[in-house]
């Protein structure tokens, strides 16, 4: 990833709260919030099979995202930080049987209709997705451990979409119910903790202005890759629905 220093503040360092506020910024922009599948999921708009098409894939992420933080883990020099990212492998993996953020996703995708080991399978997955999340796990086993963090940070963003998620699902699916969208439930304390360790950690490690750009491009990236993911789902269950060879085609 090639870093350029934005000279619109002369190429100097930024203090921290003003690498916060660019990092903000980039999800007041970018932040999927904004693309039209949420936007016609969260109205109500879909049909269940576009849901169940939306929850299959997003299992993806969700699987690897484990993954990724494995790598990330594997480039912490402390103890102490170590501990810290262990706790996102366990809130995703859970410490047992029918624990996590990943058994929870599949019950959210059962909810809506799909079949346990089918969505375990991957196999009915978009190659948009399976590419942009690939793309993700690599970029973080890839890139120096500051910039893996700072991509996590979306997770800035996260709470609102939530809200608005779950209150706009509840009221515009009659097969969707709270049981369902148990997932949401943990991350709305989950994802701020997670934020206050990062957003931390690269204020304080980001200490030149090309680390600081970084962590800028590796925000902007991340964006990129959950906005790429929708864009998938947009052309093959939307418009023009052009469904790929292979995947899920809803009944």
């Amino acid at each position: 990833m090639n870093v350029r220093v934005d000279d619109s503040v002369d190429g100097r360092l930024l203090t921290p709260d003003e690498l916060e506020e660019r990092l903000r910024a980039i999800g007041a922009e970018r932040y999927h919030h904004l693309h039209p599948f949420h936007r016609l999921l969260h109205g109500g708009k879909l049909s269940r099979g576009q849901v169940q098409a939306w929850a299959l894939n997003r299992y993806y992420y969700q699987a690897m995202i484990p993954i990724k933080d494995a790598h990330a883990l594997s480039k912490l020099p402390t103890s102490e930080l170590r501990r810290e990212w262990r706790r996102r492998i366990i809130d995703h993996d859970g410490d047992g049987p029918g624990a996590g953020g990943i058994e929870r996703w599949l019950k959210l995708a059962e909810g809506v209709g799909l079949d346990r080991a089918y969505v375990q399978s991957t196999r009915g997955i978009l190659p948009g997705t399976r590419f942009a999340v690939e793309a993700y796990v690599n970029f973080v086993r890839d890139r120096p451990i500051l910039e893996g963090i700072a991509s996590s940070l979306t997770e800035m963003f996260s709470p609102g979409i939530i809200a608005d998620r779950v209150r706009g699902m509840l009221e515009g699916y009659s097969f969707v119910t709270a049981e369902t969208l148990a997932y949401f439930t943990p991350r709305l304390t989950q994802a701020p903790q997670d934020v206050n360790f990062a957003l931390g950690y690269v204020k304080a490690e980001a200490r030149t202005r090309i680390e600081q750009e970084a962590v800028l491009s590796a925000l902007r990236f991340k964006c990129d890759v959950l906005w790429a993911q929708l864009d998938a789902l947009y052309l093959a269950y939307v418009e023009p629905a052009m469904i790929p060879p292979g995947a899920f085609v809803p009944e």
